[in-house]
């Protein structure tokens, strides 16, 4: 008999050689009609695969990550096996899970693909699944597995297999085809209901652009026609509330090719959004006791090499400004926290002076690969709401909650308010990637892990996420289509105190190390704000819209009430503008809601002569007319900030 370890940490016994489907079966039917893929000792195994000694499983289906996984990489083999039916002598490469879906890259020989080969492709795709042809994987020699490919005359699958050694080659059957594959797949092809090619495009053999260029074909699929038409829709929501059509729109920001890729440029109403989602936080920032600092764009290379970013992350960086002076080299600022440890180095502390809290809307600089670049959510150049708190130990705990506390106020102000938290560790398997001693990893860690509990947070534990420096938790927030999006982050380090020399003298009169507390509500205001966007489509809240409302006189006559009206709504800090422009008044509604300005105050012969105003919101609500004071009412009412 085995011992199996559930998840809720309870054990059973099996038989030696139990299947994994058998063990789900035990614990419940709906379990078993629903489990993809499973875990057994931190390993994948296919449901088919039988157990033989004691370990830990964990069971995978559709809602799960690792059960998308399973689902879209044998979905993919599917595909390839359609394309290989539709396309005689193509030679299969490569074909990944990703993030949404999967592709296959392809050398597709004579043979050419278009969108208007798309529905015949998932024709086949469905055709096969219907046989619920069960997925298979078996071990294969390296002579053998060389052997198949040179019969298929396939270059590709035999340089991977070159690179393998005897023993860890494996091969996946359904049907009557058969991929190089390492597992990981659902029990049979009938669990695909539905399935869309979403697009072709080229790209080349192992990213090597010396090498050939293939077609990559990708593709999605569900176990339900429903959540298909759910994604399809979602697909055209995230094209309608593209930040990038929305900030052309409203003139927010733009990009030029000649001031660079990923640097965007702010126009004066995105200037309005932007500070304002600055002063919203300065204010909160100095209820908490935070002093403002502003640090250079630009930072000698020994300060990232006592950093350890330098090693890090040196190599992706832009290359160095050289100076007259020889040897002398220094480095766009990657990141704010380096210049905030020498600030606080710049000074004396005692314990009585801890915390220490400094904050700064900080321009960070990073090399991104341009094919990365997209929008405002990946740039070269963006602002962080980057704070650090240098405290004592004894203060950390009720530090890191104030500091939940206020990330939890900028969501609700801002009416974000579907989110979840991940706490990110190292990784146990490969500690070379982060600097400092276990002790040290292991307060920091459970400084993180206390605090949440705490607080009574919906959480997570990924490993392998945490910052080289120290351990963090994330803010994951879920958009009006269901997209997750991470935002704020706190982190805490006990390293860089280390490496920078900082102290304090404590009560026994003895230099002591602070810890410090890295914290990012926003994160960047960039990205930010691009989510905000999208989330909203471009309907941001009252308080933060450039504009509150326009006024639409009905011909020029009225144009001196509507300054009047204009001046008595800015003296109660309410904003907006006139527009006189020789146009119909439908169509200033039009361009106004196109504008997605909130209010349209519009103005005639009635309500110059008895000082009113007839109120429209913006989605065509009619307010009627009212005084100019019951519409600062409605405005003020709806101002939660």
């Amino acid at each position: 008999m085995i011992k199996v370890t559930l998840k809720d940490g309870s054990v059973r016994e099996f038989k030696v050689g139990t299947q994994v489907i058998s063990i789900a079966k035990d614990i419940s039917e709906g379990l078993a009609r629903n489990v993809i893929s499973a875990k057994f000792n931190n390993k994948i195994v296919e449901t088919k695969s039988v157990l033989s000694s004691d370990g830990e499983i964990e069971f995978y289906t559709w809602d799960n990550k690792e059960g998308k996984k399973a689902f879209w990489h044998s979905s993919s083999h599917v595909m390839a096996q359609a394309l290989q039916d539709l396309y005689p002598g193509i030679k299969l490469t490569i074909g990944p899970p990703i993030k949404n879906g999967f592709y296959y890259d392809i050398d597709l020989g004579n043979n050419k693909i278009s969108e208007s080969d798309f529905d015949k492709i998932e024709n086949r795709i469905l055709e096969i699944c219907r046989g619920k042809f069960e997925f298979n994987i078996r071990s294969v020699s390296k002579t053998d597995a060389l052997k198949f490919y040179k019969n298929e005359q396939n270059s590709y699958k035999l340089e991977l297999i070159e690179e393998l050694n005897d023993g860890e080659i494996s091969f996946c059957d359904h049907d009557s085809f058969t991929d190089l594959c390492k597992g990981g797949h659902i029990p049979n092809t009938s669990l695909i209901k539905a399935v869309k090619i979403l697009n072709i495009s080229g790209a080349f053999w192992r990213a090597d652009q010396n090498k050939k260029q293939l077609t990559r074909v990708y593709g999605i699929s569900f176990p339900k026609q429903k959540l298909l038409k759910e994604y399809l829709y979602n697909i055209e929501q995230a094209k309608l509330r593209d930040h990038r059509k929305i900030g052309k729109r409203l003139k927010l920001f733009a990009f030029s090719n000649k001031v660079g890729q990923g640097l965007p440029m702010w126009l004066p109403r995105g200037v309005e959004l932007k500070t304002r989602l600055e002063e919203f936080l300065k204010k909160a920032q100095k209820k908490a006791g935070y002093q403002m600092v502003i640090t250079p764009h630009i930072g000698n290379k020994e300060l990232y090499v006592t950093s350890g970013h330098y090693e890090k992350y040196g190599d992706d960086s832009f290359q160095p400004i050289k100076t007259p002076k020889e040897d002398e080299e220094f480095y766009l600022k990657p990141m704010n926290c380096p210049h905030h440890c020498e600030i606080y180095k710049s000074d004396k502390f005692s314990y009585r002076d801890l915390p220490i809290r400094y904050a700064e809307f900080g321009t960070v600089y990073r090399y991104e690969q341009s094919g990365e670049l997209h929008g405002l959510t990946r740039v070269r150049g963006f602002t962080q709401d980057d704070a650090h708190i240098f405290c004592t130990e004894d203060q950390l705990d009720s530090e890191f909650k104030n500091v939940i506390d206020l990330t939890l106020y900028v969501f609700e102000s801002l009416e974000l308010n579907d989110f979840s938290v991940q706490i990110s560790l190292r990784d146990s398997k490969n500690l070379k990637k982060y600097i400092g001693e276990v002790s040290m990893w292991e307060k920091s860690e459970n400084a993180i892990i206390n605090a949440v509990k705490d607080k009574g947070l919906n959480y997570k534990i990924v490993e392998g996420e945490a910052a080289f420096y120290g351990p963090k938790l994330d803010f994951m927030v879920n958009d009006a289509l269901g997209r997750q999006w991470q935002l704020g982050t706190i982190q805490v380090d006990y390293n860089l105190p280390e490496r920078f020399d900082l102290t304090y003298i404590d009560k026994d009169n003895k230099s002591k190390r602070p810890v410090m507390i890295h914290r990012a509500p926003f994160g960047s205001l960039e990205r930010f704000i691009a989510i905000l966007l999208e989330n909203t489509a471009g309907n941001l809240p009252l308080w933060l819209t450039p504009n509150q409302f326009i006024i639409l006189p009905l011909s020029e006559k009225h144009e001196k009430y509507c300054k009047n009206v204009l001046n008595l709504l800015e003296n109660h800090e309410i904003r907006g503008l006139i527009d006189n422009r020789s146009e119909t008044i439908g169509r200033k509604i039009r361009d106004a809601e196109v504008d997605k300005v909130p209010y349209m105050l519009v103005i005639g012969e009635k309500e110059s002569t008895d000082d009113l105003v007839s109120v429209r919101s913006h989605g065509g609500k009619d307010y009627g007319t009212m005084t100019i004071e019951g519409f600062v009412k409605i405005i003020n009412k709806e101002i939660k900030i």
